[in-house]
């Protein structure tokens, strides 16, 4: 047997691991990425990589402003019967129009009277805009015409105010109230899904007790959202559905319980006196409950939506509003008397039947959406 001396040998495997770092050929990649490696006593150092950039902010404030945009651009469609009724009619007015005159102020009474935006509103919006031509402020046609914009926009504003509910004190008890037909089991599904896409877990209580119907609708965005639902058979006492629901909620420390409620008619003194008795038995659990009563109204109901809503607040003391079926009607001038006559906030409006067509109000991006051109 030959002995290779230990000189050789440590030339040949420094040899050898000289080749195998210096060919980019041969590197395995996963010894690439090894900084250390010790070899025949010599400490092979590799250089460090350089750190990845940063992606560049711009590019997700583009996706936040395509997203606006898309919500938008529902918002315009599902206006869309409203927006021909309303402003495809005024801005016919304009069209020809160079000068300010009483026939052209009298059509723009006119055009929001059969829009749905009421006496009240109408009248304000007339006399204001009458003044500022007396004054002088508008000059031509289409100054007046942006100064409409502006005053339908100023109705709306002490009604816009962004809605973020306190879940500290578990749970959030929001009591939806309205008539039968207006959608509140529609919107009570999608607001599951928008408290649960929030983080907040939800829990749904089956108060309409009079249909067989309402419960299982419930159920059914129940399943759909991956959401409980405390019902019980039909005829049920609504309170008392109600009552275990929140039990319910607070042994499992739920964040937010959505309360259905039999659609009832507001000139019907009993059905709203039962309405009264699911509060009381609601704030023996809890004295602060409910904390938010949802008012559900239907934009094609026209002027009756303002008769509800008086009804319904002098009831049990209506703490918001969601205008539903925007998109069915030409009727959507109700939002200004809405907010005209009830100092209420408006928290959604419906635009479509998809989750995302429950939209969180903006008065100065309804008034756009209703006005852009095209």
């Amino acid at each position: 047997m030959t002995e290779i001396p230990q000189a050789e040998g440590k030339e040949s495997l420094s040899q050898q691991t000289e080749v195998e770092v210096d060919s980019p050929v041969e590197v395995d990649p996963l010894k690439e990425q090894q900084a250390d490696v010790k070899i025949a006593g010599e400490k092979l150092v590799s250089e460090p990589e350089p750190e990845p950039e940063p992606e560049p902010e711009p590019v997700i404030e583009e996706a936040a402003e395509e997203k606006k945009a898309r919500f938008f651009t529902r918002i315009k469609q599902g206006l869309g019967r409203t927006k021909a009724n309303l402003t495809a009619g005024l801005s016919d007015l304009f069209l020809g129009a160079k000068e300010i005159d009483d026939d052209l102020l009298e059509e723009i009474e006119t055009q929001l009277l059969m829009a749905d935006v009421g006496v009240e509103a109408t009248t304000e919006i007339v006399n204001k805009l009458t003044e500022r031509v007396a004054r002088k402020q508008l000059n031509d046609a289409e100054a007046l015409y942006e100064a409409l914009k502006q005053e339908l926009a100023d109705l709306l504003v002490h009604s816009s105010h962004p809605w973020a509910p306190e879940t500290d004190s578990k749970p959030y008890v929001i009591l939806m109230v309205g008539v039968n037909g207006v959608g509140k089991t529609t919107t009570i599904g999608k607001l599951a899904k928008r408290f649960q896409s929030e983080g907040r877990s939800v829990l749904l209580a089956a108060g309409d007790t009079f249909r067989a119907a309402a419960v299982e609708q419930l159920q059914v965005w129940g399943d759909r959202n991956d959401v409980p639902v405390v019902a019980q058979h039909t005829g049920a006492d609504s309170a008392s559905v109600i009552f275990d629901a929140v039990q319910s909620a607070k042994a499992r420390n739920i964040d937010v319980v959505i309360a259905d409620t039999a659609g009832r008619l507001q000139n019907k003194a009993h059905l709203m006196t039962e309405l009264e008795k699911v509060v009381r038995v609601m704030q023996k659990l809890d004295a602060t409950a409910p904390h938010e009563v949802m008012l559900v109204l239907d934009a094609g109901t026209g002027q009756n939506a303002l008769s509800q809503a008086k009804q319904f607040g002098d009831s049990v003391g209506v703490s918001g509003i969601t205008l539903t079926k925007l998109d069915g009607t030409a009727k959507g001038g109700i939002i200004f008397a809405i907010a005209k006559q009830m100092p209420l906030p408006i928290r959604f409006i419906g635009v479509g039947e998809q989750i995302d067509d429950l939209r969180p109000f903006d008065a100065n991006e309804f008034v756009e959406a209703l006005f852009s051109k095209d």
